[in-house]
């Protein structure tokens, strides 16, 4: 089975998930240069739900959150090596800088993120607008 699905694939899997009463989590990044903080933030959205969707930053939307000599690998790749990780069940690639639309098109019952306040993010609203649920996920020092 490949784990990497484009957006509307996402959508009608989702879908199914749902009827089967899964519980979605999200968590999305760039994730150009996979780190231990990344994996466990990973392993930590998985323990949310029972499937977990990741959502990568296209290239370009990686251009402008982190400057023109980024990414330095490429989207594919990065998505490839995303899904290769077992706590990983769907990823798809987004080209936004925020993954607001995405998150409007899924609909998951929790969204999880790493190192932020959940009242600074921006899809905050958007969760919690459908009944969602924003975590924020333990730090990871180092």
């Amino acid at each position: 089975m490949n784990k990497v699905v484009s957006q509307i694939k996402l959508k009608q899997i989702v879908g199914s998930l749902k009827k089967e009463k899964k519980k979605i989590a999200f968590t999305c990044g760039c994730f150009d240069l996979l780190h231990i903080r990344h994996t466990r933030s990973l392993q930590e959205a998985k323990s949310h739900g029972d499937v977990l969707i990741v959502g990568v930053n296209s290239d370009s939307s990686v251009k402008k959150i982190k400057g023109k000599c980024r990414p330095i690998v490429h989207e594919d790749e990065r998505a490839e090596i995303i899904a290769s990780l077992g706590c990983v069940d769907y990823v798809t690639i987004f080209s936004e800088s925020t993954p607001e639309k995405l998150i409007t098109i899924l609909k998951p019952d929790v969204h999880v993120k790493a190192g932020y306040d959940p009242t600074q993010l921006p899809e905050a609203s958007i969760v919690q607008s459908y009944g969602g649920k924003v975590v924020v996920a333990k730090e990871v020092s180092g």
